[in-house]
C-alpha cells in the first residue's frame, strides 16, 4: 500500500496540509508539539477510522474549528486507486467513505489499508496490564480476519451480562447464566484459536527481528496463555459461577488472556532496560508488519513516531537499515526532531524520500 496524497484540515493542531509523499521513506522534522504525531495520527485514522491518541472524536477537531476532515489517496498492490476519507460533521457524527460510498460500519473497513504504528504509546504493553496485550492481539488479528470483531462483540456482550447476574442480590435463574456462559464459551473458544494462531505465527518473526536490532546472545520470548488452552471453557465458567458471584464478576475466560513477554526468561516489564524494551517492542512491530504482509497479500503502512528516542545510534542504524529494504518493507513514515539527524541517517541509507518541516500545525 502506498499513500500517494495526504490532504488534512483542522486534525488536532493541523489547520491544513496538502502533501504528496514519496513511495518509501517520508519524515516529518520538528520541535514536540508541533504536530509531527498529528499527521501521523491522521493516516492511522485513515486505516483505523479512529484516532490513536484520543478515545473522543471531538478531541480530535482543532480548537476553534467545528469539524475535521481527512483524505488519502492510495496506490493498491494492483495498481490501481483509492480515495479513503475521513469527515467529523459538527453534530459529531463521522462518515468514512471509500471512493465516495460512505461505509454503514466502520470495520468493514478495517483491514482494507493495512497500518502499523510504533510509537511512544507502546510502552505500555509492556509496563501496562494484561489488557493492553490483548487489545494488541486484537488490533493485529482484526486486520485480516473480519469475524474475529463479531466474536469479539459477542463474548464481550455475553462477559457483560454474566457479570451483571453475579452483582445480583437474589440468586438469579440457573437458566440464564447457562445462556449466557454457552455464548461466551463458543466466541471464546473462536478467539483463543485465532490469538494462539496469531502467537505462534508471529515467534518466529520477532525473534528474528529482535536477533537482528538487539542483542543477537539475549534470549526474548514471547508466549500467549489462557484459561481457554485448559480445558473445556464453558465447564470452567459453570464450576466457578459460586466463587465469582462472591467477587461479583467473572475471573475465568479469554477476557483474562494474556501475552508474556520475557528476556533471560524473566518479565522484560521487571529486567529490561529502556534500550531492551523499546528494542523488544520494535522486533514486536516489525514482526507483526512481517506477519500482515503474509496474510493480507500487500505490505502495511509503517508508521515511526519518535523512533529514535531510547535507542543508542547502532540499533537505530539497524532499525532504519531494515524498514528501508525494498524486498520486504513498503511505505515508512517518520517523525524526528533534528533536521541535521535525519538528513545525513537518509544520506547514508541512499533510498528515495521526503522529508517535511513542521511548525505550528502547518506544514512547510
Amino acid at each position: 500500500m502506498i499513500l500517494e496524497h495526504l490532504f488534512v484540515q483542522d486534525y488536532r493542531n493541523i489547520v491544513q496540509a496538502d502533501l504528496d509523499f514519496s513511495p518509501k521513506l517520508n519524515c516529518f522534522v520538528g520541535h514536540n508539539g508541533m504536530g509531527k504525531t498529528n499527521l501521523l495520527d491522521a493516516v492511522y485514522c485513515l486505516s483505523f477510522c479512529k484516532s490513536a491518541l484520543s478515545s473522543s472524536d471531538s478531541q480530535t477537531v482543532r480548537h476553534g474549528a467545528a469539524c475535521f476532515q481527512i483524505q488519502g489517496s492510495y496506490m493498491l498492490p494492483t495498481g490501481d486507486r483509492t480515495v479513503i476519507g475521513c469527515v467529523s460533521r459538527p453534530q459529531g457524527r463521522k462518515q468514512i467513505k471509500r471512493d465516495r460510498k460512505e461505509y454503514q460500519r466502520f470495520s468493514d473497513h478495517i483491514g482494507y489499508i493495512p497500518l502499523v504504528v510504533i510509537s511512544p504509546q507502546d510502552t505500555e504493553l509492556v509496563t501496562g496490564g494484561s489488557e493492553e496485550r490483548r487489545r494488541f492481539m486484537d488490533m493485529v488479528i482484526s486486520q485480516y480476519d473480519s469475524d474475529y470483531l463479531k466474536q469479539l462483540i459477542s463474548y464481550n456482550k455475553a462477559l457483560q451480562q454474566r457479570n451483571a447476574l453475579l452483582k445480583m442480590e437474589r440468586e438469579p435463574d440457573a437458566e440464564l447464566f447457562l445462556m449466557w456462559e454457552q455464548t461466551m464459551a463458543e466466541s471464546g473458544c473462536r478467539i483463543f484459536e485465532k490469538r494462539k494462531e496469531l502467537a505462534d505465527r508471529l515467534v518466529p518473526y520477532f525473534q528474528d527481528m529482535y536477533s537482528r536490532i538487539g542483542d543477537a546472545s539475549e534470549s526474548v520470548t514471547l508466549e500467549y496463555t489462557s484459561h481457554a488452552g485448559r480445558g473445556d471453557l464453558l465447564s470452567l465458567l459453570e464450576e466457578s459461577r459460586a466463587k465469582d458471584r462472591i467477587v461479583g464478576y467473572s475471573l475465568h475466560g479469554v477476557h483474562k488472556d494474556e501475552l508474556e513477554m520475557n528476556l533471560g526468561g524473566y518479565p522484560i516489564r521487571r529486567e529490561g532496560s529502556q534500550g531492551q524494551n523499546k528494542s523488544y517492542l520494535t522486533a514486536l512491530k516489525l514482526a507483526q508488519y512481517l506477519l500482515l504482509s503474509e496474510i493480507c497479500g500487500k505490505r502495511p503502512i509503517l508508521l515511526l513516531d519518535d523512533i529514535f528516542d531510547r535507542l543508542d545510534a547502532s540499533r537505530v542504524e539497524r532499525i532504519l537499515g531494515i524498514v528501508s529494504d525494498d524486498s520486504t518493507f513498503g511505505q515508512v513514515f517518520i517523525t524526528d526532531v533534528d533536521r541535521n539527524h535525519i538528513d545525513g541517517i537518509l544520506a547514508d541509507l541512499g533510498c528515495d524520500h521526503k522529508v517535511f518541516a513542521v511548525e505550528n500545525g502547518n506544514v512547510l
